[in-house]
């Protein structure tokens, strides 16, 4: 259960409608989901947030499964098992298949090893790595 639990559409004042209808539109889909939902008890940080993902999230330099690859990949490294189970949804929508994602959790889980092994032995960087 979310911390403050979550605000529906039915019980959600004209400030959230309108953030969830513009969800809804952006994504062409009749539903919000519970991240929203619970963001939804701060106003200000649902629309600020929203505005954000939309931009982000839109068409640009990188295609829509390659974002969605790099959030599943960024939200495996930081536990968010929420955004794993959204972005997982959203790459397989976007032409994700089984062996891409097997494949991305290999990386995901050997970039994380051998950064930290980076890290713990403090190595430095290759001058040529600079340019």
């Amino acid at each position: 259960m979310a911390t403050l639990g979550m605000i529906e559409y039915a019980d959600a004042g004209p400030e959230v409608r309108a953030v969830y209808d513009d969800i809804m539109a952006t994504r062409k889909t009749d539903w919000i989901n519970n991240f929203w939902k619970a963001l939804a008890h701060d106003p200000a940080t649902l629309r600020r947030t929203w505005e954000s993902v939309k931009q982000i999230m839109a068409p640009g330099a990188l295609d829509p499964l390659t974002k969605e690859l790099i959030y599943v990949a960024v939200s495996a490294t930081n536990l968010c098992g929420y955004c794993i189970a959204s972005h997982t949804s959203g790459a397989r929508k976007a032409g994700m298949t089984p062996e891409m994602f097997a494949e991305l959790m290999a990386v995901v889980g050997m970039a994380n090893e051998t950064n930290r092994l980076a890290s713990g032995y403090q190595v430095e960087i290759d001058e040529r790595f600079r340019t």
